[in-house]
């Protein structure tokens, strides 16, 4: 599925704590690990169910523990041109936990079902060989383990770094992304007071910044907090020393600003 949404730092850091342990993991816990607020952690999990990223949250079962259930893994082959609606078909079938389609021309079809018994398998198999399917291998599923993605896991050299997205536009420009940190010398800035103070150049442009549930269209006037999600546009590469001012232990960053 293609989606439009355009993940970055903050929502893989996310998806990898709730691929973790989605039901023991609450939005105030994924915000003390990413360093944003609460209710920007909800904002994001929600865009991404809407995005349909997150398709859902799904118990792991262990099935032989309920009265010695039987699964079984159907490696299948599907006509290509008919594989989908094969493959919606045979979710459909009494006892299929999961289908999996493969971008192959053979066994392109992974069918998961469980059954009480191998006559219930035998059952299943049949309703699978009757849609079309050409059942190619079946394996009986002893254990499964997961994981999360380990490419959204938060990496030690990465932790402080107030980046979160990066884009290169067309002409030199970019448009950078930064998480504010409690302890980042723009915290508690006005915009105007940070211009003034040389804290961002006079030819870069805030954006947008992402406060919770609120998208906040930014002037002079509006206050950095802490937690906030700042998109910044520069018409060309963006200093290095302004990137300081978003770190957590960049210069200056020991007290807040009154300003």
């Amino acid at each position: 599925m293609i989606v439009s949404y355009r993940i970055d730092e903050i929502d893989e850091r996310i998806l990898y704590y709730l691929a973790s342990d989605a039901r023991n993991t609450s939005a105030t816990m994924i915000a003390e690990e990413v360093d944003v607020t609460p209710a920007t952690v909800r904002n994001r999990i929600r865009q991404l169910e809407e995005h349909g990223i997150i398709r859902g949250y799904h118990a792991d079962i262990d099935y032989e523990s309920t009265n010695g259930k039987v699964t079984t893994q159907f490696t299948c082959t599907a006509p290509v041109g008919d594989r989908s609606g094969i493959a919606t078909e045979a979710l459909s079938t009494p006892g299929v936990v999961n289908v999996r389609e493969l971008l192959a021309g053979q066994e392109n079809l992974v069918v998961t079902a469980v059954g009480a018994d191998t006559d219930d398998i035998n059952r299943i198999a049949q309703q699978l060989s009757s849609l079309g399917l050409t059942i190619e291998r079946e394996d009986i599923v002893r254990d499964e383990s997961v994981q999360p993605y380990q490419s959204f896991a938060p990496e030690a050299d990465h932790l402080d770094s107030a980046i979160t997205d990066f884009q290169s536009v067309v002409g030199g420009a970019e448009v950078v992304e930064f998480t504010v940190s409690e302890r980042a010398e723009i915290t508690g800035h006005t915009l105007e007071s940070a211009n003034e103070e040389g804290l961002l150049p006079n030819d870069v442009l805030v954006v947008s910044i992402e406060r919770g549930d609120d998208r906040i269209t930014p002037n002079g006037d509006t206050r950095i907090e802490a937690g906030d999600v700042v998109s910044i546009f520069s018409p060309e590469s963006f200093p290095e020393q302004s990137i300081e001012i978003f770190e957590p232990d960049g210069p200056g960053s020991e007290t807040v600003s009154d300003s």
